[in-house]
This record gives C-alpha cells, structure tokens and sequence, in this order.
C-alpha cells in the first residue's frame, strides 16, 4: 500500500469491511481444510499404482475407497459451508452499507452530483463478488505454494516443473491485467454516462415526449453506449487472445507432467502412480490462477465499484457530519452575511446577504428571473452549505443541526414537488406511517383533507411513482401538507402556488393566515402578488443582492417610487398588494 492511501481517512465502508473479519477467518480456515482435503485424490492413486495393482489386495482398494469417499464428502461439505458463509457476508455488506450509501448519494447530489442510484449498483456488484465463486481463486491462491512444495517432495523435477508453470501462468494473469486495465475502466466509467443519460430522459418522460426529443436522446445515448461497447470490446478481444494462449498452456503443461514423469518412471526415479499423483497435483496448483485468469473481468468490476463507494464516502465525510440534539426552535431566523459559490464556478449566486425574522414572522421573497431566491431557501434548510456566512435557526449554525431533528422543526416546499411512490398518508407523514391524527392535522392545515377523501382509497391510496396519478395541483397541496406534518417552527416555501388554480390559492392562503395564527416562520418565495396578502414584510433579491427589505407596505410604496423590478402583473392580480406595487414586484424567476 502506498503511503498516500495510508494517510487516505476512513469510511464507513472500511469499518464494515474490519467487521467482516471474523467470518472471512472462518471462511480461510475452511479453505485450509479444502486444500489439505485436495491432496486426497492424489494420495489415492498413489496407492493404487504403486500397492493395490502391484498387490492384488482388494480389500486394500475397498478401505481406500471408503477413505476417499468420507474425504470428499467432507471436502464438498466444507465448500458448500464456505460459499455459504461468503453469500452472507455479501448479503450482510448489502444490508449494512445501502443505508450509507443512499444518504451519501443524497448528500451528493444536494451539492452538485448527479443524482444516481449508481453507488447501490456498485455495491451490488461487490455483493454478487463475494456471493459468487469469483472470489474463490483469491482465496485459494495462497496454497498454490504449498502444492508445488508437495510436487518438489514427489521429484525435485516435477517440483521445478511446477513452479514454473505456476510463474508462467501468474505472468499471463498479471499480462490480463495490464492490458485490459484501462480499457475496463474506460468501459466502467462510459457506461455509467450511458445509464445517467438514459435516466435522465426516462425522468423526463413528459418532456421528452412532448417535444419530440426521444430520438435525439436515444442517439446521445446510443453515442456513449457504443464508447463503452468499443472500450470493453477492446478488453474482451485482448482477455481472449491471453485467455485462448492461456488455455493451450494449460494443456500442454499438463500434458508434459505425464511426459516428464513417464521419463523419471523409465529412468527409475519415480513410480507410476508418483506420475499420476503429480499429474493431479499440477493441475491442483495451477488451478487457482487460470480461475483468476477466467473471473478477471468481474475482480476489475468489483474493484472499480469499490473505488467508487470509497470516494463517495469519503467526499460525504466532509459533508455529512450529525451534530448533537438541541433544545426544540421558536424560529428565529438569521442570515448573517451571505455569500454562496456554486462548486465548479466563481461567480456568486448571493452576495452579502444579512436580515434576521422573528418567530412568528411571514417573510415574502421576490425578485426577478436567478435573482438567487431558490438558492436562499436550500441554504436555509440547510441543503446547501454557504461559501461565506451562515443561516442559523435559534442562534446554531443550520449546518450543525442533527439532520434528523432539524427535519422534525422544518418543513420545506421545493419549486419542483416530488412525491414518493406510497400511499398519500406516508406522503404526508415524509415516508413513515404517521399518526393519523397528525397526518390528518397537516392535511386539514392546508385545506387538503376533503380532496383526499374523494380519492379512492382515500389516504391510503396509493399514488404511484413520482405521485402520477394525481395532478400538479394535487401534487403541490399534498406536498404543502407535508411540508406542515408535526406542527414545523420554520418553513421554506418555495413558489408554493405555482400550479394551484383559484380554488388551491384560496387554500394556500387560508394555510398561510393559520400559519401565522400558531406563530410559525414562514419564508414564500412569491410568484403571484396574491401571495403576499399575508406576509408581514418583504424581501427583494436583485442580482444576488438584497436591494429592499422591510414591511410589506414600506417596500412597495419604495419599489412603486425607485420601480427595480418592472415586470408583467396576471390579469387581475394587482388588488392583492396594491395595484402599482404588485405590477412592479410580480415575477416568474428560480
């Protein structure tokens, strides 16, 4: 191991592999008696060359045979107790990291990875590994030694001969490598492209189909894939020239131990069951490497998918670090001193920005098209870290809440609603079975509950993947009451009547009068000016920057004066908040 990966920290996944020693001691203490038990079938038919047929004994050859078959049976139990212990490690390493691994993919992609199921596809693939006989060969290798130690005993010859095989069968084996090395890895990371891009489209099956793009994104998809299919063809053509080389050196080879022992037998040296047990014994020694050699490609795999899992995780580290419980929040809110760089650029999406909102307080948040308003309010839940400053709830650094509890105060509305494949009542109840009365209370919060009584089943009505079966709307007030389950002292809505008709807005406000009743924070990104009949102050995002901030009324009689912000107002949307002032303030943005 290099010093660098000495000093490299460790995961999880490191952990939970220190853990499975213990089993896989059982499982190399098996494969001590597998390969002493190996030596039986070349004991035999030393014995019967050189004592049964020089004999004539039959009972001789009848305690043999019963010797050999209790050797074996003994041999294929203990392999089967040993692929039996490594399927469960497998299943055990499954069911102890994809928890793991599914928060540090969330992690990810919050912070700018693509949002992918390949890290459970990776540790499926070390699963099916250890679950499977491709591991076998490496663990038997150990032994090959051994066997070319019992061949040297038989003759030094056959013991040279031996060695030399295995060194020359090793050379192919470390050749496969190196040759196939680059292109596998090329293949690896061309196809997880090609998957990402396939998703990504059926993800937008509606857009796609609407627009016509289906062929378009096939040809992208057929570009990558082909780059992939290229670089493992050119693996698998360059495998099978070593492998077909490979197997013409095994047979010769085992065929030369005969010819090699019929000359010690002529000369002497050897008898001819000696010839035939050094015959077995070869093909025992040299066995693990040409299995090496045939599971080549998945070692590579397995590999490759645990270099990826380890840089996850070791990216996730830095990013998912539980604080300690803190005392339940009235939420206060405060933004001191703003600043947030996506990864991969340098240019600001928020710069320098500070105001702080007391419990209770519903704040409005306008602003033009990538003023930066979605971009606030994933940094106050907390999605988002600040490049600068810091977001605290209560006076603690959001960051450093305990992700679970701060989840528990918080309720979060997204521009883009995602449902959950469940019922509506685990919907509600963010995926757990919720207590009914809760469920029930955050529907009724939102004016939801009579809508979902006229669904089929009515809350426990399943709503199918990514909530197809119910509309925008439906999606967005259910996922409002979400937002409000167990009574949140703070929450983030982001455009929360963006897909809400006349009767949702109506509801939508009458949520926001109760929230404000319970003295709940409540931060709305305002997309129609009727949005902000409730809010008690407003603020103004311009270019990152906060160019007002302040009570309702206060900062719209500014803006109808300085007018920063001068876009389109709805048909008849203006009573809300003033005429002058919602036709300036109105906007569609981020």
């Amino acid at each position: 191991m290099s010093a660098r990966a000495t000093h490299l920290p460790k995961t999880e996944l490191d952990e939970a592999r220190l853990t499975t020693y213990p089993a896989l001691g059982a499982v190399l203490a098996f494969s001590c008696g597998l390969n002493l038990l190996m030596l039986t079938s070349p004991i035999y038919m030393l014995q019967v060359y050189d004592r049964v047929i020089t004999t004539g004994r039959l009972e001789t050859l009848l305690y043999l045979t019963l010797i050999v078959a209790v050797a074996l049976a003994v041999l294929g139990a203990m392999d089967a107790v040993r692929g039996v212990v490594l399927s469960r490690v497998g299943a055990w390493l499954q069911r102890r990291m994809a928890p793991v691994l599914i928060a540090a993919s969330l992690r990810a992609a919050v912070n700018g990875a693509p949002s992918s199921a390949q890290a459970l596809l990776d540790l499926t693939q070390i699963q099916s590994f250890l679950g499977s006989s491709g591991i076998v060969p490496f663990i038997d290798a150990p032994w090959v030694p051994f066997f070319v130690i019992v061949l040297w005993l038989l003759h030094p010859w056959m013991g040279v001969f031996a060695l030399c095989s295995a060194l020359v069968l090793f050379g192919f084996a470390l050749w496969n490598e190196m040759a196939t090395r680059k292109a596998m890895s090329e293949a690896n990371q061309a196809n997880v492209v090609a998957v990402g891009q396939a998703e990504a489209a059926i993800r937008n099956a509606e857009v796609v189909e609407a627009l016509g793009m289906t062929r378009t994104l096939i040809g992208r998809y057929e570009e990558q894939s082909n780059e992939a299919l290229l670089a493992q063809s050119r693996a698998s053509e360059t495998s099978a020239h070593i492998l077909g080389t490979t197997k013409f050196l095994r047979l010769f080879l085992q065929s030369a131990i005969l010819g090699l022992g019929a000359l010690l037998v002529v000369s002497g040296d050897m008898t001819p069951g000696g010839m035939i047990a050094g015959s077995i014994l070869l093909a025992r020694a040299r066995a693990p490497v040409e299995q090496a050699i045939g599971t080549w490609r998945n070692f590579i795999s397995a590999r490759t998918s645990h270099d990826r899992l380890q840089a996850l995780l070791r990216a996730s580290a830095t990013l998912d670090k539980e604080g300690m419980l803190l005392p339940p929040p009235t939420g206060r809110l405060s933004i001191e001193s703003l600043v947030y760089v996506p990864p991969g650029s340098n240019k600001p999406v928020l710069r320098g920005i500070s105001f702080e909102v007391q419990p209770g307080e519903v704040i409005g948040v306008i602003g033009p098209s990538a003023a930066g308003k979605s971009t606030l309010c994933r940094l106050i839940v907390g999605i988002y870290k600040p490049t600068q400053g810091h977001v605290r709830l209560d006076g603690a650094d959001v960051t450093h809440w305990n992700r679970e509890q701060f989840g528990h105060y918080v309720g979060y509305l997204p521009q883009d609603v995602e449902l959950f494949q469940g019922t509506v009542r685990q919907n509600i109840a963010r995926m757990g079975e919720g207590e009914p009365e809760w469920v029930v209370s955050a529907a009724q919060s939102t004016d939801v509950h009579e809508m979902i009584l006229r669904l089929p089943k009515s809350y426990d009505t399943e709503i199918g993947p990514r909530g197809h079966a119910l509309s925008g709307g439906q999606r967005q007030r259910i996922g409002l009451a979400r937002a409000l389950y167990c009574d949140p002292k703070l929450i983030v809505l982001d455009e929360p009547n963006s897909s809400l008709d006349a009767d949702g807005e109506m509801a939508l406000q009458e949520t926001i009068s109760r929230l404000k009743a319970y003295g709940t924070t409540v931060i709305m990104v305002a997309h129609r000016p009727s949005a902000l009949t409730h809010v008690d102050k407003v603020l103004v995002l311009q270019n990152g920057a906060v160019t007002h901030f302040g009570p309702r009324d206060e900062v719209l009689q500014a803006m109808s004066r300085r007018g920063p912000v001068a876009v389109k107002t709805p048909a008849g949307a203006a009573g809300a908040v003033g005429e002058e002032g919602a036709r300036r303030v109105t906007e569609t943005g981020t």
